[in-house]
């Protein structure tokens, strides 16, 4: 076949051209690809920030157990708070995951799912407004130059099978002649049916060319009718990729927490809390606390008084304290909690997202006993080196309990703590025949106070 049609079939003669007939259901099979590449993307961001949840609430929960492991162990002063600046980094991390989490279900899903709403239009019979307008289109489109093109192929088959007729009444005549038995009245017929053959021939390739022109008459119109219906489509392809390439730029965004200004801020913030560790604040600290800088009743020559039955108490208690509780109602010391003893009580989540549980830290890496290798916190305690931890101290630091307080208290004089009423702090060591206590704030600070204004937690 020659002339427009060939021209319009495309280079590529081993693809079926969009001209020919039918081969518009691609074009019209785009519409049920459009909504079902909705429902893909709507599944990928709900995928996704599944992800963005699971990786905030494992932020929570390492920074949870880490900041109580770190309260409760031996580091002290600035640096403490700045390595607790690294719980609170993560914490707000979290926060912003879980937030990128939020803006993918509660806006990008809902965007894309509200769109496609508007975008294509379910009908009762199944399938899409928007494709069954365009298949009818093409349908209206293509059915006069498809009635064309199906007598274009009867005018080329008779005319493809009048040219193989003529030949072989041509090779018959020519055979014929050679045959002495072939008598001159057969030569005669053989010879007419070669001429009918020719002139049927001709009557066929005329008929094949006249339908070829009509066809080629219409395909321009063909080709107009058709590329209408084909721009119509065209044109919703259009919103649907610009929506897409839209909310591709809406999800970057809640994506790219760089762009956050709270994001850089979380870091700046960190930045200062370690910065902010002063080495020499917190040695005094210690000094004042646990060296030579502390408090210290030295003895001096006291007088028989025949009015005391005992020595006089080591503080004053304050006027108006309750009477001191007795020794059965103060909670037994317990050992301070470490990483190690922690670690044994504290149910801990394994869901990681990369399938790995958090490795183990031993005090002691070199292995072995205790005698072995270098000294460690826990090498002061003895035992099996290699089960250490840093965060253990040695046992006569290690005890202490949790205690709240009942009452206000403000301590008189500089080896006493001030609390109120409500407050958690540690003691450290038991009460006295005088009724006082050894204790910790959670502030680092330690000193005394009344046993009777605490209650064990």
């Amino acid at each position: 076949m020659s002339g427009s049609y060939d021209e319009c079939a495309g280079v590529d003669d081993t693809m079926d051209s969009f001209w020919e007939v039918g081969n518009y259901k691609r074009a019209v099979k785009r519409f049920d690809d459009g909504h079902r590449l909705c429902n893909d993307l709507m599944g990928c961001l709900q995928e996704r920030a599944k992800i963005e949840k699971a990786y905030g609430d494992q932020l929570t929960a390492w920074s949870k157990r880490w900041r109580q492991l770190i309260e409760k162990g031996p580091q002290y002063g600035s640096v403490e708070r700045a390595w607790l600046g690294v719980m609170t980094e993560a914490e707000k991390v979290s926060e912003m995951h879980q937030d990128v989490k939020n803006n993918l279900v509660n806006d990008d899903v809902e965007r894309v799912k509200n769109w496609q709403k508007e975008a294509y239009h379910k009908q009762i019979i199944g399938g899409f407004k928007e494709a069954k307008e365009a298949e009818e289109g093409f349908k209206k489109a293509q059915k006069p130059w498809a009635k064309k093109i199906k007598e274009l192929e009867t005018a080329k088959k008779g005319y493809h099978l009048a040219c193989k007729e003529e030949k072989l009444a041509a090779t018959r005549e020519a055979n014929g002649k050679m045959e002495a038995s072939v008598t001159p009245d057969q030569q005669k017929k053989l010879h007419e049916k070669v001429d009918k053959c020719k002139q049927d021939m001709l009557k066929a390739k005329e008929k094949y060319e006249k339908s070829l022109e009509e066809l080629n008459k219409c395909t321009p119109q063909y080709m107009e009718c058709m590329e209408q219906v084909f721009d119509q489509c065209q044109q919703h392809e259009v919103k649907r990729l610009t929506f897409l390439k839209e909310a591709l730029l809406d999800i970057k965004r809640h994506l790219n927490l760089t762009e956050n200004q709270s994001y850089g801020t979380i870091y700046r913030e960190l930045e200062r809390t370690i910065l902010g560790a002063n080495t020499q604040e917190d040695l005094k600290w210690f000094s004042n606390n646990h060296g030579p800088g502390m408090h210290m009743n030295w003895p001096v020559f006291e007088e028989y008084n025949p009015d005391q039955a005992s020595a006089p108490p080591k503080k004053k208690k304050p006027d108006g304290a309750p009477p001191t509780p007795s020794t059965d109602h103060v909670a037994p010391p317990g050992d301070r909690s470490s990483v190690s003893s922690y670690e044994k009580n504290q149910a801990y989540s394994t869901e990681w997202s990369d399938d790995e549980q958090p490795a183990g830290y031993s005090g002691n890496e070199n292995g072995g006993n205790g005698g072995n290798g270098g000294t460690s916190v826990t090498s002061v305690t003895g035992g099996n080196g290699g089960n250490g931890n840093s965060f253990e101290e040695d046992s006569s630091a290690g005890k202490g309990v949790r205690v709240r307080a009942l009452y206000d208290y403000d301590g008189q004089e500089q080896d006493e703590l001030t609390f109120k009423a409500g407050d958690e702090l540690t003691k450290t060591e038991d009460e006295d025949e005088q009724g006082w206590c050894r204790g910790r704030l959670d502030s680092g600070r330690e000193g005394l106070y009344p046993a009777n204004y605490v209650e064990p937690i």
